[in-house]
């Protein structure tokens, strides 16, 4: 198996048996999405579902959004053979993970769920929201999907302070 990771802002399409398009999730939003009869898949993953209205987008970053990434996506399936009315669809991520950032994940989740009955897509498996990370294997021809709950991280135990005997450098 050849495995392809991708990262935020980054896309994948294969029509080949033997790969798997791999990411890990926080906040952000994976989509899946195969042809059964072309044999054709492929992954996006992407930060935030649109830029809001007072934000700039620099040139390079807009498929970090999912109305970019969506469309790279799509058409890369389709130049590869692919038919808008045969995709399905399979949506992972949009974890609200930091209680401090407000509710992104939910917002991403939304926007994917809302961009696939715009588009007329069907959804298969979703896995979206909670508060925890998932990896997400997707081998594009065959159609199959793992994804898994990241474990939580251990807790870091917390450090005494050292102080030195004459001095006033405190090491930790």
């Amino acid at each position: 198996m050849r495995r392809i990771p991708i990262v935020q802002g980054e896309h994948r399409v294969v029509a080949e048996p033997g790969v798997i398009i791999s990411t890990l999730l926080g906040s952000c939003v994976a989509v899946c999405l195969q042809d059964p009869v072309a044999r054709v898949g492929g992954m996006n993953h992407f930060l935030l579902g649109e830029p809001g209205t007072e934000s700039r987008v620099e040139q390079g970053e807009e498929q970090r959004y999912g109305v970019h990434a969506m469309e790279l996506l799509i058409n890369g399936m389709m130049q590869r053979g692919a038919m808008r009315t045969r995709l399905r669809a399979h949506l992972y991520g949009g974890a609200n993970i930091i209680a401090g950032l407000g509710a992104i994940g939910s917002s991403n989740a939304a926007f994917a769920r809302q961009f696939m009955e715009t588009e007329g897509i069907a959804i298969g498996r979703c896995e979206l929201g909670g508060t925890r990370a998932r990896k997400v294997e997707f081998m594009p021809y065959e159609g199959r999907v793992r994804s898994s709950l990241v474990a939580d991280a251990p807790p870091i135990a917390p450090v005494k302070p050292i102080k030195l005997p004459d001095g006033d450098v405190e090491l930790f």
